[in-house]
């Protein structure tokens, strides 16, 4: 077929790799001039490491990831730990794959190449999409310039402001959640010896406030991510704010935090707001379907962002093997991909009002009674996006 994606992001560039591996002619069009990243951390888990496999990326997952040992959730001020997550060794054993913990730039240009070495015409920059349309036939991409292109299928990739989106549900418009996200990287050369934890991802939890720490390069490099209740906020990916807001928003916190906040470049605190939609259950139309944050834009409090994204473009990829009609195979791409990416929507969210109880028995009490380590390895985890019956 002739693929046209919107959106050269982790999934769109997923996709456009799932895709050319099976044949198919496809182009991905970016509105930017030139292809980048936020410099910040991102979490593969089992699920989406498997399609990653697929896509020849295991070196360089090996050569740049970090395996954590587990997750660990712990009180901001105290270290008091509440909850642990085994992920390392034993992540693989139970799930087949490993858990990676990889810059977000690294796995960003290791999907260009996956495409580009694929067909080095693949990516087309410089190509802003205004409108989509489509007939019987076709489906026709509109740009800023005036121009058009046609294909047989159209896949929205193009995130939470999606214009694709537009066509295939209407104009409805992301919910900003009254939270917002701080991103940053320390060298850990900088972070006294004694205030480095060991290599694992910690959640801080506060009120109204948790933040997250985890390493990234060889363990050259350590992120971190701090969301906060605030009543207002402009959505942007690339808004830096003074440092002395972020050393505000955790004061009094533990030292192993501010020891970040203390030593981090004061000029590149960047901070978003952090929006997201009612799950929909309509992905596609006759000749149009999205992935990702266009059609499930979630909180990032599962680390299963980009991990649904890289999951829908295996799952589409190989519903368009099927020998159905374009539209009844886009309808089983949806039927399977829309209840379990709502549902990390809806769980993100509930995660985020469990890391901000304030009080610290409360919280003690909540955490057992979810019992994370249970819940995340029985259906999160073990989910394949390369095997899941396609039906």
């Amino acid at each position: 077929m002739e693929i046209a994606i919107v959106g050269a992001g982790i999934g769109g560039l997923a996709a456009a790799a799932s895709l050319l591996q099976r044949g198919h002619k496809v182009r991905v069009y970016e509105q930017s001039a030139q292809i980048s990243e936020v410099g910040a951390g991102i979490q593969m888990s089992a699920n989406a490491v498997k399609v990653l496999d697929s896509l020849g990326l295991r070196d360089r997952l090996e050569a740049t990831g970090v395996r954590p040992k587990a997750f660990e959730f712990r009180r901001f001020d105290t270290g008091e730990l509440l909850h642990r997550l085994p992920l390392g060794e034993r992540h693989e054993e139970l799930h087949g794959a490993s858990y990676f913990q990889i810059h977000r730039g690294d796995l960003h240009s290791a999907l260009q190449d996956a495409a580009r070495e694929l067909d080095d015409k693949a990516i087309v920059l410089n190509s802003k999409v205004v409108r989509v349309d489509e007939d019987s036939t076709e489906a026709k991409l509109h740009f800023d310039d005036g121009s058009c292109v046609r294909a047989e299928l159209v896949v929205g990739a193009d995130g939470i402001k999606s214009v694709v989106r537009r066509h295939v549900i209407g104009s409805d418009q992301p919910v900003f959640t009254g939270q917002v996200a701080w991103r940053c990287t320390v060298p850990i050369s900088l972070i006294p010896p004694e205030l480095r934890t060991d290599i694992v991802s910690t959640i801080w939890c506060g009120p109204k406030n948790h933040a997250v720490t985890y390493y990234l390069r060889r363990g050259e490099l350590l992120n971190f991510v701090g969301c906060v209740e605030r009543p207002n906020e402009e959505e942007s990916w690339t808004a830096i704010r003074p440092w002395e807001e972020l050393s505000e928003d955790y004061r009094g916190w533990h030292p192993m935090v501010r020891a970040i906040i203390d030593t981090v470049d004061r000029n590149q605190c960047f901070r978003w707001a952090l929006n997201n939609r009612v799950p929909s259950m309509t992905w596609s139309s006759a000749r149009v379907t999205m992935l990702g944050d266009a059609v499930h834009a979630t909180l990032p409090y599962l680390a299963q962002g980009a991990a649904m994204a890289i999951e829908d473009a295996a799952v589409l990829a190989r519903a368009l093997d099927l020998e159905n009609p374009l539209q009844e195979r886009l309808r089983i791409y949806e039927k399977h991909r829309a209840p379990r990416t709502a549902r990390i929507v809806e769980e993100s969210t509930e995660m985020g009002e469990l890391y901000h109880i304030s009080s610290a028995e409360e919280m003690r009490k909540a955490f057992q009674d979810r019992n994370i380590a249970k819940s995340r390895n029985e259906w999160l985890y073990p989910y394949d996006p390369l095997q899941v019956t396609l039906t």
